[in-house]
Order: structure tokens, then sequence, then C-alpha cells
């Protein structure tokens, strides 16, 4: 069953071992960016956690930033439109280019977490088709004295021998829209060497999204039925 995900964040922390607070080599950067013409983020901003660069929000609660941490790089795009594909060009290329200014070797992890939202095709309500769709509940919430108002669950994939990253799976009715289902992946991969390129950088970020289009619409399709009159 078809699906148009509508994606409201992407975040991606790459860690590494911890480096003195320097903001200058990010600050040279941001200005080279500039230079270019064509900037990713248009502020330069220095806190006493992190060095920050990061875009005017365009609408409540959105966020589009980049924070150089003393032991990682958070990449934040939430409610701002952002493709996969813009994300993965945003994330490769600043880091890359960090990497060089601050001569980071190796990053010991990286987590990224993809939220999205997708309408039931059959059903009006997430919370109905969660509860009786999916869950097949029919008396059973009688035991515990009061009707729930949100429906979900969590399911995590660990790493195997085929498979080495992890998958944290929530699927939950959305408070904000009861016609929605709210999805996130949160996803963790190992240890890459700066010197052996970053590609891996953006093909985990594309991993995480695959993996809600390609695996968990078609598993949320299979209870996804016409209602009976």
């Amino acid at each position: 069953m078809y699906y148009a995900p509508r994606t409201i964040a992407f975040l991606c922390e790459l860690l590494h071992p911890p480096l003195a607070p320097d903001p200058q080599p990010i600050q040279r950067v941001h200005n080279r960016l500039f230079e270019s013409g064509n900037p990713p983020y248009q502020s330069f901003n220095v806190t006493p956690e992190a060095t920050v660069l990061s875009n005017p929000s365009n609408r409540p609660g959105s966020v589009s930033s980049v924070s150089f941490l003393k032991d990682r790089f958070q990449f934040r795009e939430e409610l701002t439109g952002e493709t996969t594909e813009g994300f993965v060009e945003r994330v490769k290329s600043l880091t890359t280019q960090v990497c060089m200014e601050r001569q980071i070797q190796i990053f010991t992890a990286q987590i990224v977490t993809v939220r999205t939202l997708i309408n039931p095709k059959n059903w009006r309500d997430s919370r109905g088709f969660l509860r009786e769709g999916v869950f097949k509940f029919d008396g059973e919430l009688q035991a515990l004295g009061r009707d729930p108002q949100l429906f979900g669950m969590r399911l995590v994939f660990p790493p195997t021998q085929e498979t080495q990253n992890a998958f944290t799976l929530r699927v939950e009715s959305f408070a904000s829209d009861s016609r929605s289902i709210f999805i996130e992946n949160q996803a963790s991969f190992g240890p890459q060497v700066v010197a052996r390129g970053l590609e891996d950088v953006g093909a985990n970020v594309e991993k995480s999204y695959a993996f809600i289009v390609e695996r968990v619409l078609p598993f949320l399709g299979n209870f996804d039925a016409r209602q009976e009159a």
C-alpha cells in the first residue's frame, strides 16, 4: 500500500574523542561557505557548550542547526521541510570541512534519528487504526479502568552478523493530529575512520530513512484494511 510520508525531523550525531573548545576552525568553515555564495547556515554563534551554525526559524518549533560540541557534531533539521538528499549533503559537506580544520581522525559512533508522519488509508483516526487494526484490542482495555488516548509500540532491532547497526522503532498515534501516525527510527552505527572517507556518514542517514519507507510502511500496510460498514 502506498503512503506519502511527511518527514518532520532529521537528526544526526557524530561522536568523536573530546577536543578542547575552539570556535576559530568553525568560523573559518562558515566564512568559506559564505564566500561560496550559497551557505547552508546563515548564523554563527558561540555558547559555553558549543559553536553553533543555524538558520532563522521560519515556523513555530522549527530548528535548522549544527552544533559542534567538545565530543560530537549535532545536526538538527526539524519542521524545516528539508529532504533526505539535502540533509545528507549538508551533513557530509560540513563534516568533511570541519574534520579537516580540527584534524578529527575518527568518529566513534553515529546516531541518526528520522521522524515522519503518515495517514492510514482506511481509518479516519490513527488511534482506532492502532487499537483495532494493529493491536486487535477488543474488551481487554477495560481491565485498565481508563481509556487510553495514545496508542503505540516500540520495537528494537539489535545488531546482527549480517546487519551491524541497530534500529529502535517507535510507532504511535500523533497527539497533535489524530489522523496521523508518528514514526520514529533511531539508528546507531559503529566507528568510522575519517581517512577512509565519509561516504558512510551520508549512507547511514539514507539507510535510516529507507528502513521506514521500505520496511515499516509495508508492515503497517498489512493492517490498513478497508473497514466493514
